[in-house]
């Protein structure tokens, strides 16, 4: 089978206009599509990420690193999240990311990773 990147796709101002309890049943929403995908044994790794305010690129292409604050793109939209599931093919992950996108109530991208190289 081969690995999907699910990617949650939002900006702060949309999260921050989402009412406690609506917050409160993305969270449970989230938590019962993890456990599915689990249970399905299709799981890989998923996790929230912090605001993109947080980030810190590096770059060690020159001579020394070089470490900037903040997010490498500077954009609205920001990925809050994300899964790495196993599915069959793009059509089964597609599938996923509809049941990902109503459970965290945002739009969520979806890109293959690519196939390991065959072991030496």
């Amino acid at each position: 089978m081969a690995q999907y990147l699910m990617a949650v796709h939002g900006n702060e101002e949309q999260y921050a206009e989402i009412d406690e309890a609506t917050m409160q049943q993305m969270f449970t929403d989230v938590d019962a599509f993890n456990k599915r995908l689990m249970d399905e044994g299709i799981w890989v790794f998923g996790g929230g990420l912090e605001p993109a305010d947080t980030a810190t690129v590096v770059d060690a292409t020159g001579d020394a690193p070089v470490t900037t604050d903040g997010p490498y793109l500077e954009t609205k939209e920001h990925i809050g999240g994300f899964w790495v599931v196993e599915a069959p093919d793009l059509d089964a992950a597609l599938k996923l990311a509809a049941d990902a996108s109503k459970a965290c109530q945002g739009k969520v991208e979806v890109r293959p990773f690519q196939p390991e190289p065959p072991a030496a």
